[in-house]
This record gives C-alpha cells, sequence and structure tokens, in this order.
C-alpha cells in the first residue's frame, strides 16, 4: 500500500469510527426517547415495512455505488452522470414493486396498516435515487471526513423531525412519514456535498456495459445478503407478534452495533484502499492484509466481549419493563457477531479483485441457516430458540467466506484461529469477574 494510500485509509479509519460513534450515541438517545412514546408493536411493524423495502433495494442491486468506486472511469463526468440516470431509473422501478407487493403482504401477515404504510415507506427509494454521486465519488477518494459531518448534521436532522412527529402524533404514521423525510434530506443534501459537482441526465453505453457487467455479480450478492440479513424479521413478524418483535429489534439493534462499524469500515475503507491495490500479487497482498488486520481484530474483539459482558444491564437500567426480554436477547444476538467481524475484515479483498460471487454464496450459507433453522428452533424450543439461531447464524456466512480465501490464495485462517481464542479468553475473564462482583451472568433471566 503506497503512503498516500495507506494515509488516506488510516485517517478515512479514524472518521468512520469516530462518525459511527457519534452516530450511535444519536441514535441511541432517540432510540430511548421514542421507547417512551410508542409502544413496541409500533417498532415491530416497522421492522417488517423496512425490511420488505430494503430488500427489495438490495435484490434489485448494480452495484451503483461499488462501481463507482472501483472502475478506472470512476471520475469521468459521462460515468457519473449514466450511473445518476441508472439510480434514478432504478428509485421509480422500485417504488412500483412496493406497490406491486402490497396487497399480498397486508393479507399474509393479516394487518391492513400495512397498506399505507409500504407505499409511504417504499416512496424513500425515489428519493435515494435523486441523491447526489458525489456520496460514492467522496468514497472513492477516501475523504470520508466531509461525508463524516454530512452524515451527523442529516442525522440530527432526521432525529429532531422524527422524535418531532412521535411527539405530536405517538402513532406509527408518524414513524412512516419521519423515514420519508429522511431521504429527502438526504436527497437535497448530497448535491452540495463537493463544490462544483453536478449530474445531469446521461446515457454513455460503456459505461452502462461497465456498470451493468460489474453489477450482475453484486445484484446476486446483495439479494442474498439481505435474505441473509433481513429475512430473520419478516420471518419472526409472522411466528411472533408484533409486540415482541418490536422487543427484538431494540435488542437487535444495540447487539448490531460492532457488526455496523466493521461494515462501515470494511466498504468505505477497506475496499477503496484495496481496489488500489489489485495489480500487487497475491502473497504480498495477503501479507498486508493480516498485518492491518490483527489490529483491527484484537480491538473489535475486547469492545464486542465488553459488550457482551454489560449489555443486558445497559437496556435494564435505560429501558421500561416492557422491554424486558430484550434482556435475555441482547447477550445471545451479540457473541455470535465475532463471526461476521472474520467476515467483514477480508470479505472486501474478494470484492476489489472482482469475485462478488464469493460474497453472494457466503450470504447464502447464512440464508440457509435462518430459513431452515429459525422455524425448526422455534418449534422445539420457542422465542430462546429462534434467538439463538440468528445469534450464532454468521458462522456459516464466515465458514463459506474461508472457501473463497482459500481459493484465492488470501486465507487468513491461522489468524482467524489466534484471535477467536484471544476473544474467547478475555470474554471469559470478563464473565467471571462480572459474576464475582454478584452480578451473575448475562442470560440470568433464561438460566
Amino acid at each position: 500500500m503506497t503512503t498516500s494510500v495507506k494515509k488516506r485509509a488510516v485517517r478515512g479509519a479514524v472518521w468512520t469510527i469516530a462518525g459511527y460513534g457519534a452516530g450511535q450515541i444519536l441514535r441511541f438517545t432517540s432510540n430511548i426517547v421514542l421507547t417512551r412514546l410508542l409502544v413496541p408493536e409500533f417498532f415491530g411493524l416497522m421492522a417488517v415495512v423496512n425490511t420488505l423495502r430494503i430488500g427489495i433495494e438490495l435484490f434489485s442491486d448494480l452495484g451503483i455505488a461499488q462501481s463507482i468506486v472501483n472502475n478506472k472511469r470512476g471520475d469521468e463526468k459521462d460515468f457519473l452522470n449514466t450511473a445518476w440516470t441508472i439510480q434514478i431509473i432504478r428509485g421509480f422501478i422500485l417504488w412500483i414493486l412496493c406497490l406491486l407487493i402490497t396487497y399480498p403482504i397486508a393479507n399474509f401477515y393479516e394487518d391492513k396498516r400495512l397498506l399505507l404504510l409500504i407505499p409511504i415507506v417504499g416512496a424513500t427509494s425515489v428519493f435515494d435515487g435523486f441523491s447526489s454521486t458525489a456520496i460514492h465519488t467522496l468514497h472513492r477518494r477516501m475523504e470520508l471526513g466531509k461525508y463524516t459531518i454530512f452524515e451527523l448534521v442529516l442525522q440530527i436532522l432526521i432525529i429532531s423531525t422524527l422524535i418531532l412527529c412521535c411527539w405530536l402524533s405517538p402513532t406509527i404514521w408518524a414513524l412512516a412519514i419521519g423515514g420519508l423525510t429522511a431521504s429527502i434530506y438526504k436527497m437535497i443534501g448530497s448535491h452540495f456535498l463537493i463544490k462544483g459537482y453536478s449530474n445531469r441526465i446521461a446515457w454513455d453505453k460503456e459505461a452502462v456495459d461497465d456498470i451493468l457487467s460489474f453489477g450482475k455479480w453484486m445484484f446476486i450478492a446483495s439479494g442474498l445478503m439481505f435474505a441473509a440479513e433481513q429475512s430473520d424479521r419478516l420471518i419472526l413478524g409472522k411466528l411472533l407478534s408484533f409486540k415482541v418483535l418490536g422487543i427484538y429489534t431494540i435488542a437487535y439493534t444495540l447487539a448490531n452495533m460492532p457488526r455496523d462499524v466493521i461494515k462501515n469500515l470494511s466498504y468505505r475503507v477497506i475496499f477503496p484502499a484495496l481496489s488500489n491495490q489489485i495489480e500487487i500479487p497475491r502473497e504480498i497482498l495477503r501479507e498486508k492484509i493480516i498485518r492491518v488486520r490483527k489490529l483491527m481484530l484484537l480491538g473489535f474483539g475486547a469492545g464486542l466481549a465488553i459488550l457482551v459482558t454489560i449489555g443486558d444491564l445497559i437496556i435494564q437500567i435505560l429501558y421500561d419493563n416492557r422491554y424486558d426480554q430484550a434482556i435475555w436477547m441482547m447477550p445471545i444476538l451479540c457473541v455470535g457477531i465475532w463471526f461476521s467481524v472474520l467476515f467483514y475484515t477480508t470479505n472486501p479483498a474478494l470484492i476489489a479483485i472482482g469475485k462478488p460471487l464469493y460474497a453472494a454464496q457466503s450470504n447464502f450459507g447464512r440464508f440457509l441457516m435462518i430459513t431452515l433453522g429459525l422455524p425448526l428452533a422455534y418449534h422445539f424450543y420457542g422465542t430462546i430458540g429462534a434467538i439463538t439461531v440468528i445469534g450464532f447464524s454468521d458462522f456459516p456466512l464466515y465458514i463459506v467466506n474461508l472457501y473463497g480465501l482459500s481459493k484465492e490464495k488470501l486465507s487468513c485462517v491461522v489468524q482467524d484461529i489466534k484471535t477467536t481464542a484471544a476473544f474467547i479468553g478475555f470474554l471469559a475473564l470478563l464473565l467471571i469477574i462480572r459474576h464475582y462482583l454478584g452480578f451473575g451472568f448475562p442470560i440470568q433471566a433464561i438460566l
């Protein structure tokens, strides 16, 4: 990695982590406020609606953002304007798809509120389509300071609007309208990110071919990523009540914080940095990955172990007794995220060298565990069994990814074993200390 790229990568990592930390404080605060204004059922209902919207988006992902970051023409106006045009067309198509599934989904979940919720929330795809490609250009250049500040300002506006809507009208519709305004804020703000940067309608045949050629694999990978990461909410929405699903959503949101951090680093820093290094020999690339990855794994392992140890106490202190079930859900959902950390610190290398199919295969492994294991676990062990399957569903994601790394001569399995042992050891130490101090174990409620 050249000195210039390395500096930008380090600077990008610092901005990403700092921005994520500030963003999580904002989201966490708003989460606590909203749980006092609204009933758990609303969070469950919105979880289903947002999952459906995200699913449609990912099942039609053309890899536009990744193409701008990865393609050699990614800074050319014709390429960027063509990407923007495709993005707009896709936004309208996504909304039409949302309208088409509205009635069947409302019947499936037997809730008439979905007849309006899905079209309202689905309209966000139209506004997202008009967002400037400047967002992706900043990622390509690894100028993440400006984008991080933009995101934080955006979050403050979104959270303020959402809380105000829910305070004035504590209904499910306030959540839906708040989500729609978020896309409008992002669309408008994105066009002021880079001075002199503008998009207009264009259609460059070569650019279209490049985007669609790369996007055909991203389409498969993203579709399966949705199936792997979001299908749990759709299945639980049918198995459980919307109230319990809402409680699960709160626990999952908090437990998922380490995964969100590593995913942001993965796609905003690791992927752009490796995209600048794909010409070097694989053995040298592998050594560079291992060297940088070691500190990341140890840092995330320590943070994750702490979250597993005290996460239930955080929920117990900050949330009222309507969310008591989240107390035991939190540690179970947290511990399996370690496999996500292992996955997201290596998978960007496979995408950077033009092999996103491995990501699709990995996500398919997780999808199989969710779709087959979740209903069975719920049938035999109830809600506890279902949550346990979800908690450890990242394991097949990681295992399948090992195959791709091995095939491409980028295997880090020895490092994985060593850092996993360190993670388990540190977690065990923290749990012993916690028990010695008289706080019991994080899953004491179900023991």
